[in-house]
């Protein structure tokens, strides 16, 4: 705990994933929720099959995910969300005549059902 994933669709190239991961990572485990750096798994995922809408309109996607064990504040949560969206606002590629839109979600885990080892 936490993991932040983030995916993005496949028109998006030449998306700087090692910087985003560095800067991601930085902003995240500076939040006082985050208690040890090292909790914080981080990965890219591209989705090289997709679909935005019906419309033919050229269209990309960033979407972020934190999943965090539950008991945070509505507001923790929120400053969470603007953390990461405030590093890929900057990052994200922004292609000519392409509509990028960026989400990010913060999501409760179960602590009762959760289960990490360090091996």
């Amino acid at each position: 705990m936490p993991h932040l994933i983030v995916e993005y669709s496949r028109n998006l190239a030449g998306f700087p994933e090692a910087q985003a991961l560095t800067e991601l990572n930085q902003t995240v485990t500076a939040s006082p929720e985050i208690a040890d750096e090292a909790d914080l798994k981080t990965r890219f995922i591209v989705a090289n099959s997709f679909a935005i809408g019906t419309a033919p309109d050229a269209r990309a996607f960033v979407h972020a995910q934190l999943r965090l064990l539950s008991g945070r504040t509505p507001e923790a949560k929120r400053e969470l969300s603007e953390r990461i969206a405030s590093v890929l606002r900057r990052l994200a590629p922004r292609p000519a005549g392409v509509q990028v839109q960026l989400s990010v979600e913060v999501v409760d885990m179960d602590r009762g059902s959760y289960a990490k080892e360090r091996l």
